[in-house]
């Protein structure tokens, strides 16, 4: 499952560059995807100042959980992890199931939450602002 790290520039933001390894699980895959088709983020040349994160939507299963451990351990530090949608969030429609992972936050260090199902792009943009520009 291993997924290359690509760089992207937050177009409304400009100076936040993240450098993002996506694991795109299951729908909210596409969300993450229409980001980028409607330009809200930009591939960009990679940065020293941009953050390392991980960027979860879909459901985790016990058996997927060690490929998001790697993936996890795989990112440069300054590093961070953002769940993206119900199904990473908690599980979604499928927590009861005896092979899905209650969250991805039982597995690896969660900084940022974004609901819904499946979350707006913009939500996802707002969340990586979030994580890199201080309040």
């Amino acid at each position: 499952m291993a997924r290359e790290q690509r760089v992207y520039a937050v177009v409304s933001h400009p100076e936040v560059r993240v450098h993002v390894r996506d694991l795109g699980l299951a729908c909210c895959a596409v969300e993450f995807a229409s980001a980028i088709g409607r330009g809200l983020l930009v591939p960009a040349e990679p940065s020293t100042s941009g953050a390392a994160v991980l960027v979860v939507s879909g459901t985790v299963t016990d058996a997927l959980a060690p490929e998001v451990i790697a993936a996890w351990e795989a990112l440069p530090e300054p590093k961070a992890a953002v769940s993206f949608g119900a199904c990473s969030n908690s599980g979604g429609p499928y927590w009861d199931s005896y092979s899905v992972t209650k969250g991805v936050d039982r597995v690896i260090p969660v900084s940022t939450y974004v609901p819904g199902c499946p979350p707006r792009p913009e939500a996802l943009v707002d969340a990586l602002v979030a994580l890199v520009v201080p309040a």
